[in-house]
This record gives C-alpha cells, sequence and structure tokens, in this order.
C-alpha cells in the first residue's frame, strides 16, 4: 500500500468488526495502537529487511509517525505500545511527545520499560484531551526485566477512571505472573480501561484466567490486529469495567505498523466526569 492510499484511508476508515448500541452521559473515544516505534512493515521479510530500523534512525520513520499522528489525533485518547522515549534510533526524539504535539494533544505521559544504551529506550506512551491526576509507573514482574504498565488516573475517589495501558511478556508463564500483578490493580477500582498488546488471543486460557479475576469486559472477540497487512491474530485488547457503557469497538484498517490500532466508543456512568 503506497503513502498516498494510506492517507487516503483516513477519509473512511473501514471498520473490521463492531458493535454499537444507544448512549447517554459523557462520551469518551479510545485508541489502542502498537505503532512498532513508527516502521511500516507489511511483509514478513520485513522483519529482516528492515531490522537495521530498530537500532538506527531513518528519514521515513517520521513521515510514518506523521501518518498516525493524524488518526490518532481524531480520538480523546490513545494508548501507544513500541514507542521509543529519546534514543539513537528515533533521532534522540520522545516519540509519545512527537505525537502528541503533531495531533494537538494537550497532555501526554510515557513509561520508558527497558533502555539499550543510547540506541533504545523502550516505551508505552498516552495522549489524551484530558488531564489526569496521577501518574503511576508499574514494573511487570517476570523472568526478564523490561515489561510495564502505565496507570494514569483521571479524577479522584471512588468516582474516578483508572486507565492501564500495556504490553505484556511473550511467554505465558510471564504473561501469568503479569496478570496477576495487573488483578490486583484493577480489583482496587470500581471504572478501569486496560488496554494494549497483551500477545494472546480472546478465546486462550489467559484471557478467561484474567477475565474471571477481575470481572473486566471484552465486547467483541477475536477482533484481528496482527499481521497488519493480513491480520489472522487478536493480541491487541480493550477490556473495561461492567460500569462503562461500550457504544462501538472496531479494528482499524490503517496498515503503518506491524499491527492494526483497535477503537472504541463508550460513554462514562454520570457519576464520572473527565474534565479537559
Amino acid at each position: 500500500m503506497s503513502p498516498a492510499e494510506i492517507d487516503t484511508l483516513l477519509e473512511h476508515i473501514p471498520d473490521r468488526d463492531g458493535t454499537a448500541v444507544g448512549n447517554t452521559g459523557q462520551h469518551l473515544s479510545l485508541l489502542s495502537f502498537n505503532i512498532q516505534t513508527g516502521i511500516s512493515t507489511s511483509r514478513y521479510r520485513h522483519y529482516l529487511t528492515h531490522s537495521w530500523k530498530h537500532v538506527l534512525p531513518h528519514a521515513t520513520r517520521f513521515h510514518n509517525l506523521d501518518r498516525i499522528a493524524r488518526l490518532v489525533g481524531q480520538y480523546d485518547l490513545a494508548g501507544l505500545q513500541e514507542v521509543d522515549a529519546g534514543s539513537l534510533r528515533s533521532g534522540f526524539v520522545n516519540l509519545t511527545e512527537y505525537i502528541a504535539q503533531r495531533a494537538e494533544f494537550p497532555f501526554w505521559y510515557d513509561q520508558t520499560n527497558r533502555r539499550i544504551g543510547q540506541i533504545a529506550r523502550h516505551a508505552l506512551g498516552v495522549v489524551s484531551r484530558f488531564q489526569c491526576h496521577e501518574i503511576i509507573e508499574h514494573r511487570l514482574p517476570g523472568p526478564i526485566a523490561g515489561r510495564g504498565a502505565l496507570s494514569l488516573r483521571y479524577g479522584q475517589g471512588e468516582e474516578s477512571l483508572l486507565l492501564l495501558i500495556i504490553h505484556l511478556a511473550l511467554g505465558r508463564r510471564a504473561r501469568l505472573q503479569q496478570l496477576d500483578y495487573l488483578s490486583e490493580l484493577v480489583n482496587a477500582q470500581r471504572h478501569v480501561i486496560l488496554m494494549g498488546d497483551m500477545n494472546f488471543p480472546s478465546d486462550s486460557k489467559e484471557m478467561d484466567y484474567f477475565i474471571n479475576r477481575t470481572l473486566l469486559t471484552e465486547p467483541v472477540h477475536g477482533l484481528h490486529t496482527f499481521p497488519s497487512w493480513r491480520p489472522n491474530r487478536n493480541i491487541d485488547h480493550i477490556l473495561v469495567s461492567p460500569t462503562l457503557q461500550v457504544d462501538r469497538i472496531r479494528v482499524l484498517n490503517y496498515p503503518v505498523s506491524d499491527h492494526l490500532p483497535i477503537a472504541m466508543d463508550l460513554t462514562l456512568p454520570a457519576s464520572l466526569r473527565l474534565n479537559i
């Protein structure tokens, strides 16, 4: 797909699947996107032929990040995985900050989870139209350090919203440890949104385990996001508390990374309101 064709998708992004219901109250539009540090991948062989882009800067990265920013700018809040917090490969540019500025978001936050000298700073990021009241960086357990959860609280007290951005480990044993840790965070709150690359599908025992422990819901199962050029795996998810009304959720056919983004529209309860 050419850059011009990708840009045209912004005019009307096709949905792969979704659901819609009636809604009331304050609406919130969300996006979860593994952006692969701005690297465009459209074939499996690109993991080999483009591997140098994971350690060295390249001119096309920021052209692709501009396309990502144009998409992200259509939403109230976006959780980003596989961003760089400013290293050699990104030209020492914080990619979350770059996207926030390009998309004109007033607030952005990030969490560096793994540093590889000056070459790479693996991070999670979030860009938001709303100011949060609390930010906590969590280090997730596992045999290999470098996984985290970025926690943001909007509002205060019981009627606040907890947002968790995550990117879980590749190994199942490590993921189960991380799910146990996240369960404790989720179960301490009433209103929760958890989003990110979880590296397991909807119909897995891991998803059943996590949902049974937390009572979070996945409104639509089996939304395929990976690989972006021929999606046949659903490893990216947005889960929410039953107190939040999901109006629509869908995968966007916008192949500028090796993952496709997930978008969700939801309605907050009357007792909960986010402030600009």
